[in-house]
């Protein structure tokens, strides 16, 4: 039975009523009281029926439960209901089946924020709760999440996250890959996104009107100004990623029609695991595959479909086929002899 907030409140009403040695409860009582705590919690008045408090006790009772030591005490032709142990609570027992099983999945939630600045308190809070609460019964390493934490630039991600939260202007010292030496500016930032293990901060340079991507390994230093910051308003980020793969839009260029043909060894991979939400199957024979995808052309598409090596062709557009087979000739240089 799934333990959701309707049924807590009507748990913690049983309780109640079954720890009170002040009144006797019976099946009527306990539905008045259960009725009572949702419409003073939720305000909802149409009321539950018998059944309902009979399956939560039953529940109760259950190992799935808290295994309550209820008494059934037969009064003339009626029944009332209270605990044989007068100082039991549901409040003061160990976490129930159910709530351990919801709790794992909240700590295996958490544990994907584990070793990222902002987050030094996760490692604390899952190790308390694993062992208060003894909810770890498996001695082996069963999970892990794909994350570097030798990367360089994870420092930068608590400054960052907070002068977006408060809407702070930063001073950045940034040296791109190209740069020869770092350069300093104002910079108002709207979004924190990762992709690929690396991490990106979107925002606009003081003096520019398009939005801009800064890598955080590539930033030598960030500091809060006092510098009046510029709210975004008119970049939904929710959906600015939508025809791009990766994490580069370029101003001013708009998605094309790609279409990528793939031998019949990697085209299954593709078909699980698509390139882009757009994809669509144009073939699927035993020899190859056809797909369209529907993006931007950018740096990072570009290093996907590099990474495919001989098990990708690109048939449309032109230019990304030229671009394409320009860097595969570039690389055969070096293993010519």
């Amino acid at each position: 039975m799934a333990t959701n907030k309707h049924a807590t409140i009507r748990y913690q009403a049983l309780d109640r009523c079954f720890k009170n040695s002040g009144r006797r409860y019976y099946i009527d009582d306990l539905i008045e009281a259960c009725n009572k705590s949702l419409n003073d919690y939720t305000g909802i008045q149409n009321g539950i029926k018998r059944r309902q408090v009979y399956e939560d006790i039953t529940f109760m009772e259950s190992s799935q439960g808290w295994s309550i030591p209820l008494e059934r005490v037969r009064d003339g032709h009626k029944v009332f209901f209270r605990y044989a142990d007068r100082s039991f609570s549901i409040n003061s027992q160990p976490l129930n089946e159910t709530e351990q099983n919801q709790l794992k999945e909240a700590l295996l939630t958490l544990s994907r924020f584990k070793g990222m600045p902002q987050f030094e308190w996760v490692d604390e809070l899952i190790a308390r709760l694993q062992s208060g609460m003894k909810l770890t019964k498996h001695a082996g390493h069963i999970i892990e999440f794909e994350q570097n934490k030798s990367l360089k630039g994870l420092e930068h991600i608590t400054p960052a996250y907070n002068a977006i939260l408060h809407s702070k202007t930063l001073k950045i010292e940034y040296q791109g890959f190209k740069q020869g030496k770092s350069e300093a500016f104002y910079f108002y930032p709207y979004f924190l996104k990762q992709f690929n293990n690396r991490w990106f901060l979107f925002g606009r340079r003081e003096n520019v009107e398009y939005i801009i991507n800064l890598a955080l390994d590539r930033i030598a230093s960030v500091e809060e100004s006092s510098k009046q910051f510029i709210p975004n308003k008119h970049i939904d980020f929710s959906t600015y990623f939508n025809e791009v793969v990766g994490v580069t839009l370029i101003p001013g260029k708009s998605p094309e029609k790609i279409v990528l043909k793939f031998s019949g060894n990697r085209f299954p991979y593709i078909k699980t695991k698509p390139i882009h939400h757009s994809q669509q199957i144009l073939e699927a024979k035993l020899e190859y595959g056809v797909i369209e995808i529907y993006v931007i052309p950018n740096n990072e598409l570009e290093a996907i479909l590099l990474s495919y090596g001989e098990d990708v062709e690109v048939v449309l557009p032109e230019a990304l086929r030229t671009t394409i087979k320009s860097k595969v000739m570039n690389t055969l240089r070096y293993y010519q002899a």
